[in-house]
């Protein structure tokens, strides 16, 4: 630490954390901080590539593959806004942040040499629970870092670096099985396993190289001092203007979760739809169980602040959770079906099993591999586009192209010019994942950073469960079983994303 970056002194009455001031880091200070992601972002481009082709070649059908995506949105869910809440208020020599990237990042490594290798759907199911669960652990404090240590002109710089970072990852992990077989002669047909070798191989190279990150980020970055632990602001507020309002929603979130159950139940809806009643329920009974227990004037709730926080949020995050909705209800559709969709559409086979399947799925990987590096281009200019024409209409824009770019899946025939369509939505997931951080960073206490980048988080993972529930039905039964359509509704989804942007409150 440098001695400039010297704690404040904290009196013992004042219970906010006394942090280093933000001072400006060098280019080389941000991209170390920011290097670990390359790893993060190995595990997802092995999980959005492979997933789907794992669990296709175990015999899953195109309409159940949404309840088995279902893994991710819901570890992020839960253990991003967890992770920041005790990142928060953790004290190590270590730091705040590190000691999860630590443990996520081994525990990402271990889940990625033994998911290839399960030979049952349960085997697999449960892998790759523990896989989203453990990498959301490591990707939580990369956010915050970033809020912590930048002052805020600094801010979109470092999130743009980020995003560098993971689109490198997400290149190298896309690329990998396809590498394997074509470029270091691994085996591309199966061996009487569900896995071709080469893909086996693929996340075994992933692991390491998502420790080594991980470890770079970890060595190389030193986090400011904090003293003290972030307490609820003004609990005696809460408790006389905020505990009736907390009890009256409490109430409606879990009356409409058992409503949601009932209808399900009574017209035999599909089981997605139970997951998301208990998920309402169990947000109504935290609120009911906070609410009584500031009447009772606790001055702390432990982790049931989370629900105070997200009642609480800052008017830019409310509005910004619409955006997401939209964006991340596409980018789910994305991921699950393009690989069905391209392999059906442009080489012919809709067999998980036959060698043109296999094919259509190492050329998506290529593809995924083009987007994420365009976007690992187009972040290192973002910051310069958006300080000249402002943060909300530089995402805008960006959105748009990644409308068009989901929408050219369906009008481009020739498999080798699906490049173009790569490149806008490239140019998306660089906005994607850095603007919404930059404009959040600089809205919410800087105490309260983790636990607010994690609820932050929900509003990405719940549109992917709403995704989840209705995508399987919706293109089993009205959309024929034709992949190809759900990107189509998943760029009229981001183009929705675009339009929302200007209700977002300006910068």
């Amino acid at each position: 630490m440098q001695a400039s970056e010297k704690a404040v002194a904290v009196t013992p009455s004042d219970t906010r954390p006394a942090t280093t001031a933000r001072f400006p880091l060098s280019n080389r200070q941000i991209w170390n901080m920011c290097a670990g992601l390359f790893g993060v972002q190995i595990v997802w481009g092995l999980h959005n590539v492979n997933t789907s082709r794992i669990f296709q070649a175990l015999g899953v059908d195109i309409a159940d593959l949404p309840i088995l995506w279902i893994a991710a949105p819901i570890a992020g869910l839960l253990v991003q806004p967890i992770v920041g809440y005790l990142s928060d208020r953790t004290r190590s020599p270590l730091g705040r942040r590190r000691p999860y990237l630590i443990a996520g990042g081994l525990l990402s490594a271990l889940a990625l040499c033994i998911m290839p290798n399960a030979g049952t759907l349960w085997a697999c199911s449960a892998t790759l629970w523990l896989l989203t669960a453990a990498i959301n652990i490591a990707m939580e404090p990369f956010r915050a870092l970033v809020a912590d240590r930048l002052p805020d002109d600094q801010r979109t710089k470092g999130f743009a670096v980020q995003v560098f970072f993971i689109g490198a990852g997400a290149v190298f992990a896309s690329i990998l099985p396809w590498l394997m077989a074509h470029r270091f002669g691994v085996n591309l047909a199966a061996d009487g396993q569900a896995l071709p070798p080469s893909v086996r191989a693929a996340f075994y190279v992933g692991a390491g190289c998502l420790l080594l990150a991980v470890l770079w980020t970890v060595v190389t970055t030193a986090e400011p001092e904090v003293v003290g632990f972030a307490a609820s602001p003004e609990p005696e507020r809460v408790a006389k203007a905020g505990g009736l309002g907390l009890l009256r929603s409490g109430a409606l979130w879990a009356l409409g979760g058992a409503g949601l159950t009932s209808f399900a139940l009574g017209t035999g809806q599909e089981r997605e739809i139970h997951l998301i009643a208990i998920i309402a329920i169990g947000f109504g009974l935290a609120q009911v169980a906070a609410a009584i227990l500031r009447g009772r004037g606790a001055a702390s709730l432990g982790m049931l602040e989370i629900v105070e926080d997200i009642l609480h949020m800052p008017r830019l995050l409310k509005r910004l959770a619409i955006v997401q909705f939209f964006t991340w209800f596409g980018l789910f559709a994305m991921w699950i079906y393009t690989v069905p969709a391209v392999a059906a559409r442009h080489f012919g086979s809709g067999d998980a099993t036959s060698a043109a399947y296999n094919q259509g799925a190492d050329w998506v990987g290529v593809l995924f591999a083009g987007y994420n590096g365009v976007a690992a281009l187009a972040a290192l200019v973002l910051p310069a586009v958006a300080a000249r024409v402002g943060r909300r209409a530089c995402h805008a824009v960006c959105l748009l192209l990644g409308a068009l770019g989901l929408a050219g899946f369906a009008w481009v025939d020739d498999p080798v010019w699906l490049w173009l369509p790569s490149v806008a939505i490239g140019c998306a997931w660089a906005a994607i994942l850095s603007i919404p951080y930059a404009l959040l960073a600089g809205a919410v206490p800087a105490r309260k950073a983790g636990v607010y980048m994690g609820i932050h988080n929900i509003f990405l993972v719940l549109p992917q469960l709403v995704a989840a529930t209705i995508l399987g039905p919706l293109v089993g039964n009205m959309l024929g079983g034709h992949a190809i359509h759900a990107l189509t509704l998943a760029a009229v989804s981001l183009a929705i994303a675009a339009l929302c942007m200007v209700f977002v409150p300006r910068e």
